[in-house]
């Protein structure tokens, strides 16, 4: 179904009076801004032969921010007036206190578009959705008979944007988001193993639902729960280990990318603060963060405060030349904000967060990094992982993995977890592969108690002496 555009200054607001409003607000302050927000998202899920999940969500509304210094005085609210806004002035106006200050410029204008701002929940209909999912549950099950249970996920969404600054800038932009995952359980023996596989991203639902897409999605998940139903238990100890490419890049997200964020530098609690300019990785490592890719999940025309999305390199050649900055943090540090000003929603203010953080390329052929290993482990797929931004250190466990033995890639195992740092697993990568790849379009990101969509990426590593945790060597 069809719904009209997000108008919130035709319908809900008088622009001259609220941006009244907004410069009242950020009088004497150094920066600010109205956020107004519109979100849809449907979700169908298809569990074990049934409906499990048909539900449709909408939200909307704004918040108003002021900023000086390190303060920052925020309201929100989910009505849309001028007396919701003039209630929120109030708030924001305490971070100033007195005032004084000169505003900052705004930030540069941009009429990029990196993706549709079609409606992807209107491209198919409820009962095309509901009988896709039906296909991939028994497209799955007619696979391998050892499928016991299948579980298939469609997720589409569309958020609305306005941002009002108080030079009177208004920017607008529409964010398509859409996904689909499949699960599969199979039984043998006595033994149940899963496997999951999927994508999306700024894109319409056409691509997801081709018969194509979703029986590639379904087999790759079917093929990763038959390797761990005949996986052995993995072994433990210090080791060399390969990481394949892809979505294991979301290790270097975690262990690394939350350490190069602007905020956590200038408070001086990352691993990497006071480090710009010296080698904190192994030579040939270059990270970039890139939020001007079109159509990925990470990716947005502007940040949350409107400042255009950056291409930013962040180590070159080993060593560290750049983080991520929002508006606020840059100022702070002297530094120009880089397009990484994000927020879950209006309810939140925005913070130096990642798009689409990866590692470049290198040369050397993906095999030929088994064959220098020797002995270790071959880790394919991550699942979850805690990290500590202070010290790097992180726990991230394996849903695909195997030994290698002699340069060869032997059993798979089960259960492995690699535990190490993200500073001191940089120094000790010694070889980058040839395969850089992105991720499929599947990553979400925590911080703050705010989740935003990611990509990441990265070629296959090979890296000396992590830790592996699993059974008894």
């Amino acid at each position: 179904m069809q719904h009209p555009p997000f108008r919130p200054f035709d319908t809900m607001l008088d622009r001259d009076r609220a941006l009244a409003l907004v410069q009242e607000a950020t009088a004497g302050a150094e920066d600010g801004e109205l956020f107004l927000e519109r979100r849809r998202a449907e979700v169908l899920s298809f569990d074990d032969g049934r409906v499990r999940t048909a539900s449709y969500d909408a939200s909307e509304g704004f918040g108003l921010r002021a900023v000086k210094g390190e303060a920052a005085g925020y309201a929100h609210s989910t009505e849309i007036s001028e007396a919701a806004l003039k209630r929120a002035t109030e708030t924001a106006r305490l971070a100033v206190g007195a005032g004084g200050d000169t505003l900052a410029d705004g930030p540069a204008a941009t009429n990029r578009r990196l993706y549709t701002d079609a409606d992807p929940m209107a491209e198919a209909s409820f009962g095309v959705k509901l009988d896709t999912l039906r296909e991939i549950d028994a497209f799955a099950r007619d696979l391998d008979p050892r499928v016991v249970q299948v579980t298939a996920t469609l997720a589409a969404s569309l958020q609305e944007v306005f941002i009002l600054r108080p030079d009177g800038t208004l920017l607008s932009d529409t964010r398509p988001m859409t996904r689909l995952n499949v699960g599969v359980i199979v039984e043998e023996n006595g033994r149940r193993e899963s496997g999951s596989h999927g994508g999306g991203g700024r894109a319409g639902l056409a691509g997801l639902i081709d018969r194509d897409t979703w029986q590639a999605s379904t087999r790759e998940a079917l093929r990763i729960a038959l390797v761990n139903l005949s996986a052995e238990a993995a072994p433990a100890g210090e080791m060399d280990v390969v990481l394949g490419n892809g979505w294991p890049g979301i290790l270097l997200h975690e262990a690394i990318g939350h350490g190069l964020e602007g905020d956590f530098n200038r408070k001086g609690s990352s691993a990497f603060a006071g480090l710009m300019g010296q080698q904190v990785a192994a030579r040939g490592v270059t990270v970039l963060d890139d939020g001007t890719m079109p159509d990925r999940r990470g990716s947005i025309s502007f940040d949350d405060e409107g400042t255009p999305s950056g291409k930013t390199v962040l180590i070159e050649d080993g060593v560290l030349v750049g983080y991520m900055q929002d508006r606020q943090n840059a100022r702070l540090m002297g530094v120009a904000p880089t397009g990484n000003g994000r927020r879950e929603s209006y309810a939140h203010p925005p913070m130096p967060r990642m798009t689409n953080t990866y590692m470049l390329a290198g040369d050397a052929d993906p095999q030929a990094l088994l064959g220098d290993m020797g002995d270790g482990l071959y880790a394919v797929g991550f699942g979850g992982g805690q990290v500590d931004i202070t010290n790097g250190k992180f726990v991230f466990s394996c849903t695909e993995a195997y030994r290698v033995k002699n340069g060869k890639v032997g059993a798979p195992v089960k259960g492995a977890t690699l535990i190490g740092d993200g500073p001191t697993a940089l120094t000790r990568i010694r070889g980058i592969g040839n395969d850089m790849a992105l991720d499929p379009g599947i990553g979400n990101c925590g911080k703050a108690g705010q989740w935003v969509p990611v990509g990441v990426g990265q070629p296959s590593l090979l890296i000396g002496g992590l830790t592996v945790g699993g059974a008894a060597a």
